[in-house]
């Protein structure tokens, strides 16, 4: 009881008591209620929910949205897009990685054109991008043009419609979310660790992966996380690249809110994808957690 009437005089004495916590924090907090726990609040409720006749929210309580979510037929679906996901967010540290590397150990006055030109396509339309991506992996596009001429095929071949070209719709829209993070990761990291690795006579891919790769886990986790939740839920590169051939999750989800007009069983299925997202974020806390204690315990 002492230290608590000490602290909190303490508090009111240095100005950090629960009006001026409240001022610095209740915009923020008004903000996450507004913007994402009340939406998603209304979505769970919604959950539970039944369909109306013609559409729209009965107001009865039932669990039968989340049995039919478990429909094997859903859960493939679940499982095609977890895959789709997981096979972009790989191609994405694969090419982000050495991206970030070289972006992090180039000399100063070169680190922020070159990051300006990794977000760039974020100052374009997702939507007009991706009809870009139509445009060039038709059959008289560039790239069936540039095979051709290459004479890596005798004809065009049918790229769209396909998983290969969702995978690089996806990693296209999503893979400045990966380098940033790893950019992160790796310009605070410095090149002392390097050194010192090389001075002990480890060689350069010794070196990355006893030093570098795994200072770096943070980003790599961050990275992964940042590109696998977006592309989950992603519905307009299936929708367009892939031409209605590979459903995945948001082009089912977006199907029940707008076509089939089944709003409780959509967002039962929202609440499955996000409960997916808070099963990886726990693992990447886990993650983070753990290598700080080895970093504590090594120092």
């Amino acid at each position: 009881m002492r230290l608590g009437r000490k602290g909190a005089r303490r508090g009111r004495a240095t100005g950090t008591g629960w009006p001026s916590r409240a001022l610095f924090l209740g915009p923020g907090l008004l903000a996450w209620t507004l913007l994402f726990a009340a939406p998603v609040g209304l979505i769970l409720v919604s959950s539970f929910l039944s369909r109306g006749t013609f559409g729209g929210i009965e107001y009865r309580f039932t669990l039968d949205n989340f049995a039919r979510a478990l429909d094997p037929l859903y859960v493939r679906v679940l499982w095609s897009s977890i895959r789709i996901a997981a096979l972009t967010t790989g191609v994405a540290l694969l090419v982000g990685y050495p991206a970030a590397y070289f972006i992090a150990t180039r000399p100063a006055r070169w680190r922020l054109p070159l990051l300006v030109l990794v977000v760039l396509p974020f100052w374009t339309n997702l939507l007009i991008r991706t009809y870009a991506w139509i445009v060039l992996l038709n059959r008289e596009g560039l790239v069936n043009r540039a095979l051709v001429g290459l004479g890596l095929t005798e004809r065009p071949i049918a790229l769209l419609g396909t998983r290969v070209a969702i995978v690089l719709g996806l990693l296209y829209a999503y893979l400045p979310l990966m380098i940033l993070p790893l950019f992160s990761a790796i310009e605070r990291l410095g090149v002392a660790p390097r050194q010192a690795a090389a001075d002990l006579g480890a060689s350069p891919a010794g070196a990355f992966l006893r030093v570098t790769l795994p200072l770096t886990l943070p980003g790599v986790m961050a990275g992964c996380v940042f590109v696998f939740v977006p592309t989950l839920g992603n519905f307009i590169v299936p929708d367009l690249l892939g031409g209605g051939k590979a459903i995945m999750v948001g082009n089912l989800i977006q199907s029940q809110f707008f076509q089939a007009r089944d709003w409780p069983f959509g967002a039962a299925l929202s609440i499955s994808v996000l409960a997916v997202t808070v099963v990886l974020l726990v693992v990447q806390a886990r993650v983070l957690t753990r290598e700080r204690r080895l970093a504590a315990r090594a120092a």
